[in-house]
């Protein structure tokens, strides 16, 4: 039976869940997204992956500034009388006022097993600690940070090459699908809600630039995870000759060479890590010049031997 909904998202993670619920013959009768940002070195404004979704599905949309103390807004949705609210990565808070409104509650896919990975970077943290399995779960938000009951999970397995970008796909598209479940189970009482086990709960607070920085003192294994969860943005950046250095593409290898030392070879550029490992760099690309291999750059900045990278 179609559900009268009001849907909150922003990024591009949550759009999948958008169209899924369109196409599941649900009624969207407000998508609710943040204002447009400047992007790019015009700094023209730009709309949301949500937004520009919703206007090809041709759905109402609204972008306020603020809602916890929006009368207008409050008023907008007192009137729709949703039967939910869907909330995927919308980026605010939802107010005391909105989770009291519509009868299912607000309900959020969140992506991670929670009670792990409670906070704004969940795939991101979960690829950069090693975690091997990750998922999506479904829930009925309260006043917490990411403490509501849960109603439906997920599981996916996290691959050694893997990145946030992989799993972030993946996991919207087994999420739409999911929140869609989630609606039909609730609709037919079949959802039995439980509460999240505080105890076993984790973070994952939003990204800094500063976590991308890499630390040599680390192991090699751990970098790599890191490299990888921290995909587009952070990334992984180091310094070579005082200069950025992004590294783009690397691995974990058997050598022990000394933290932030390089060793270079014919066909091969080594940087030592914590615990007698190393990580042979793969793609890097130095402040102000493209991306390129590691072969190339050694060719064109001849590495000196026992030259390091920054801390």
């Amino acid at each position: 039976m179609p559900l009268d909904l009001v849907f909150c998202g922003t990024p591009r993670f949550a759009v999948p869940t958008l169209e899924k619920l369109v196409e599941a013959g649900h009624r969207i009768h407000l998508v609710v997204t943040q204002p447009d940002r400047p992007k790019g070195r015009g700094l023209e404004l730009v709309a949301s992956p949500v937004k520009q979704s919703a206007l090809k599905l041709n759905l109402p949309i609204t972008q306020p500034n603020r809602i916890k103390t929006n009368d207008e807004f409050r008023a907008q949705l007192t009137t729709l009388k949703p039967d939910a609210i869907i909330v995927v990565g919308y980026g605010r808070i939802i107010p005391q006022w909105m989770l009291d409104l519509p009868p299912l509650g607000n309900i959020n896919l969140h992506a991670s097993l929670l009670p792990k990975y409670r906070g704004a970077a969940p795939i991101q943290w979960a690829i950069a600690n090693g975690e091997g399995v990750t998922g999506n779960t479904t829930m009925r938000i309260d006043a917490g940070l990411d403490t509501g009951d849960i109603l439906l999970q997920q599981e996916l397995r996290i691959a050694q090459d893997d990145t946030a970008e992989t799993i972030a796909a993946a996991l919207a598209s087994m999420g739409a699908t999911l929140l869609v479940e989630t609606l039909r189970g609730l609709q037919a009482e079949t959802i039995k809600p439980r509460k999240q086990d505080d105890s076993q709960s984790s973070l994952a607070p939003i990204l800094k630039r500063e976590d991308g920085l890499v630390d040599f003192s680390r192991p090699a294994s751990e970098i790599y995870n890191r490299l990888r969860g921290f995909q587009p943005w952070p990334g992984a950046y180091t310094k070579f000759r005082g200069k950025n250095l992004q590294i783009w593409k690397a691995r974990p290898a058997p050598e022990a060479v000394p933290p932030a030392e390089l060793r270079v070879s014919a066909h091969s550029l080594l940087v030592g890590c914590g615990d007698k490992t190393s990580l042979e760099l793969l793609e890097i690309q130095l402040e102000g010049k493209k991306r390129t291999s590691a072969r190339d750059f050694i060719q064109g900045y001849h590495p000196k031997p026992v030259e390091k990278l920054s801390m």
